[in-house]
């Protein structure tokens, strides 16, 4: 890691990773949720029901639960620059399908696809831990997350009116296949002007890619636990394409036993990956606690998995409640996205500062009283109030999500990509629940369904360790490396 002060106007060294990654997750967000703003238009367009339409808000987010934990796998082997310029130049191919799809299953099979482009966030994890210290990577990955979350906002701000440019009734193919090229080029670029890692510095694979390693026979245990809702959630999302006539009967029991022997074949990995801990003890400066990974998941199931699923109907919800035009209502929507620029880097500023746990307890409580509040949004509201609490409650969550990855890189270096990608795909699980409820149940309900497992979270928190000291990593000729997690005094 360099020595460079931090400084965001600067665009050498470590600050011009910083920016050049964080513009990657944003064009990934600029494409994963172009699908929001145009969902009016699309409707229209193809005469789709609402059944069908909340269908694509879950597909939109289903994928990215496994293709989390595979791109963190694959980051951490391979390295954060060709993974996520692979994934740029990958995912335009279904954004291309999308924009010219002319009926719903068309629609359904590109956005289900589509839905692998939500796991870049994982690799601009690892590589901006490579090059900032732990008392910056609070901000640094805040920074990272909510200037590329951002790019929600400025889809749901500026595709209506792309839209209209364009104008007619294909103007939305035109808007969506624009983000495609976006992507497709920047992949280029990404590969062609980022490092892995500063010049002299190592960067530490694990020494298995198929499976997290853990350091207790108890975390072994708990890891199989922990995926469990991994596959409940994909479990849910076949349920919900047999209730909108994509799946049979047959079909959806078809899946399930699929993701039955899927979960049997990835704890025998995951056994066989942690062979070690049945049969002798770790070290005691090698290992962390899983304990730590397991409360993160849980936090992101309720912030980011919350975010996803609000970002993407909430244009629908602010149309509906307010009777405004799709246009009105996107720009009016990307409000709550809008506070990523600020919350998100805040939450890991505030969390270097004043320590990882006190920060994520105030921000977790705050969530829950943020959706608490927009339970109560009616018609009879002003709409600029609605939005001043679709804005707070947005601060408590991405200012969460910002806290929740300042303790991520932390807890193992040479895990960094896996730890990420679980946590990740939490909020993916969280976002497929979140959007189920909601297309069973009114909005009123749908945000204190969101309040009432921020609470459960709060809970699981007050089991969280600050991280401190040193934890050890091992390069593959057996050279151990003692790294930094703590904050300076």
């Amino acid at each position: 890691m360099t020595s460079e002060t931090f400084n965001l106007l600067s665009f050498t060294g470590k600050m011009r990773i910083l920016h050049l990654t964080w513009f990657a997750f944003f064009l990934t967000f600029v494409v994963w949720f172009n699908l929001a703003p145009m969902l009016q238009a699309i409707r229209t367009s193809l005469g789709l029901d609402q059944a069908q339409v909340t269908t694509l808000l879950v597909l939109n987010v289903a994928l990215t639960i496994p293709a989390r934990i595979v791109i963190g796998m694959l980051t951490d082997l391979y390295g954060p620059r060709r993974v996520y310029s692979g994934l740029l130049i990958a995912c335009s191919i279904p954004c291309f399908v999308f924009a010219v799809a002319d009926n719903f299953t068309q629609l359904a099979l590109a956005r289900f696809a589509l839905g692998f482009i939500g796991a870049g966030f994982v690799i601009g994890i690892r590589m901006v831990s490579e090059w900032f210290p732990a008392e910056e990577l609070g901000t640094a990955e805040g920074i990272y997350g909510g200037w590329g979350n951002f790019g929600s906002a400025a889809a749901a701000f500026t595709l209506p009116t792309i839209a209209l440019w364009f104008g007619g009734e294909n103007g939305w193919r035109w808007a969506i296949a624009l983000t495609g090229l976006m992507s497709l080029i920047y992949g280029f670029i990404y590969y062609a002007s980022v490092q892995d890692v500063p010049k002299g510095s190592k960067y530490f694979r694990p020494k298995n890619a198929t499976a997290m390693e853990v350091t207790s026979k108890g975390d072994l245990l708990f890891l199989l636990v922990m995926k469990v809702p991994l596959y409940i959630a994909l479990g849910a999302l076949a349920w919900r394409l047999r209730n909108v006539a994509i799946f049979t009967t047959a079909t959806m029991y078809i899946v399930w036993l699929g993701l039955l022997l899927l979960y049997a074949y990835d704890s025998m990995l995951a056994v066989r990956a942690n062979r070690r801990v049945l049969t002798e003890e770790v070290p005691a400066f090698q290992r962390y606690s899983f304990k730590q990974v397991a409360i993160l998941n849980i936090l992101y199931f309720a912030t980011f998995g919350s975010e996803l699923a609000v970002v993407s109907m909430l244009p629908l919800f602010f149309a509906d409640t307010f009777g405004l035009s799709p246009v009105v209502a996107g720009m009016v929507a990307s409000a709550y996205a809008f506070m990523n620029l600020m919350s998100r880097p805040g939450g890991g500023w505030i969390s270097d500062r004043f320590g990882r746990k006190p920060t994520l307890l105030i921000l977790t409580a705050g969530l829950a009283v943020g959706y608490a509040a927009m339970g109560i949004i009616g018609s009879a509201w002003p709409v600029w109030l609605a939005v001043v609490v679709a804005m707070a409650c947005s601060f408590f969550v991405q200012a969460g999500e910002g806290a929740v990855f300042a303790v991520v890189p932390l807890i193992k270096r040479s895990l960094t990509g896996q730890i990420a990608g679980m946590t990740g795909a939490y909020g993916n699980v969280g976002a497929v629940i979140y959007l189920i409820v909601y297309s069973v149940v009114d909005a009123s309900t749908f945000f204190f369904v969101i309040a009432g497992t921020a609470v459960l979270g709060f809970v699981a928190l007050l089991f969280l360790e600050e991280p401190s000291g040193e934890i050890a990593e091992v390069d593959e000729d057996g050279t151990v490396t003692m790294i930094n997690v703590g904050l300076k005094a």
